[in-house]
């Protein structure tokens, strides 16, 4: 399949928009730690494997990246934003030593 270069998505564009999203969703639901922590916590029981708060964003970045494997190109720019954000998430909430300041994404 040829690309449509006139629909050529740039890196910076995508990273550009990763980061008002996070910022956007920021104001809405805080410091995503919080989320990734909650939603690890509800993953490691079902499965009955302990999941930290990044390992979560990482796993939902995954999710990102295999929607990608079934198609690609434009159609799916917000598979690459969402993942793009859940690995910056994923980063963040790995370098944290004590909860972070939701002040941050306010």
């Amino acid at each position: 399949m040829e690309n449509d270069l006139s629909r050529t998505i740039k890196a910076s564009e995508l990273l550009n928009e990763a980061n008002t999203v996070r910022q956007e969703r920021g104001l809405i639901y805080g410091n995503p730690y919080y989320n990734m922590e909650t939603t690890a916590k509800m993953v490691s029981a079902y499965i009955n494997t302990y999941i930290t708060p990044d390992q979560m964003a990482v796993i939902l970045a995954l999710v990102k990246i295999a929607r990608l494997t079934q198609t690609s190109g434009f159609e799916n720019k917000d598979s690459y934003v969402d993942g793009i954000s859940y690995l910056a998430i994923a980063g963040e909430c790995s370098t944290y030593q004590e909860y972070p300041n939701d002040d941050d994404y306010s």
